[in-house]
């Protein structure tokens, strides 16, 4: 009986998985994220702007939508920025360890809410679906929440992962543009210049970067060889996808922007 509840059964008996507990709980947060901001965007819209009531219950929806996907890409994007720029965590001569497996408390919990984003943003796609997006964003979502996970999980990769997600500082400016759109502002010049920035910060963070990853890739494809089978054939395939994406998005901004802008040359 004493041996039962020695202590070392009691430290056993009472062990939580820190790390997994880790993940659960910024999974959970991020959804609770999405939940939370989709509820104040709707409230702090339907006090500010007057043009909000007047909505069809679809745009509503797609308005506060919009609300979640800004804040977490603004969170993404701005923690994956400081770990990949300013943080020691991926600098080549740092500590010993190879760069494709480091990782830290707030890489695994950016990834964890990343994860609960996605799945927010999924099961309302689905929901609605076509309404908030076709095919291509349950591709998109489903894509990377996949290499999220194994990211996370395994514990390598986590460079890759936080350029990617670095992409998502480009979604404040696309929801700005379907903001503007939706209130009737297409002709007016903080269209334009967001229109403007929109390119200019696709091609940086979702063209010039994604070479800049595979370039990453290719200087440190001895380290990559070391990633699990399944992690290593995906970081292979879906990157590439991804960019093919980027790639038709970007012909579809650069566009729009010029017709944009013939327009306004055309009214003056």
């Amino acid at each position: 009986m004493d041996a039962l509840f020695s202590p070392r059964s009691i430290s056993i008996i009472g062990y939580v998985p820190r790390k997994e507990f880790l993940w659960v709980a910024a999974v959970f947060s991020g959804i609770i994220m999405c939940c939370a901001v989709y509820k104040i965007t709707g409230l702090i819209s339907l006090l500010c702007f007057n043009g909000y009531t007047k909505l069809s219950n679809m745009d509503k929806l797609e308005w506060k939508n919009r609300g979640f996907s800004t804040f977490h890409a603004i969170i993404a994007s701005s923690a994956s920025l400081y770990l990949l720029l300013f943080s020691d965590l991926f600098k080549e001569d740092s500590n010993d360890e190879l760069v494709i497996n480091r990782t830290s408390t707030i890489s695994e919990t950016i990834l964890g809410v990343s994860i609960g984003y996605f799945l927010s943003d999924l099961a309302m796609i689905v929901w609605h679906f076509p309404a908030l997006g076709g095919w291509e964003y349950v591709l998109h979502h489903g894509l990377s929440m996949f290499s999220i996970f194994l990211s996370l999980v395994s514990g390598q990769g986590q460079i890759y992962i936080l350029m990617v997600l670095f992409s998502e500082s480009t979604t404040p400016f696309v929801n700005l543009r379907w903001y503007l759109d939706i209130a009737g502002q297409k002709s007016s010049d903080l269209y334009i210049c967001n229109g403007i920035f929109l390119f200019l910060g696709w091609l940086v963070a979702r063209i010039l970067l994604f070479i800049f990853f595979f370039t990453h890739m290719l200087f440190h494809f001895d380290q990559v060889k070391e990633i699990f089978d399944l992690g290593f054939y995906s970081l292979l395939l879906v990157p590439p996808v991804l960019a093919i994406m980027n790639a038709f998005w970007f012909w579809k901004i650069a566009k729009g922007l010029v017709k944009t802008l013939c327009k306004k040359r055309h009214r003056q």
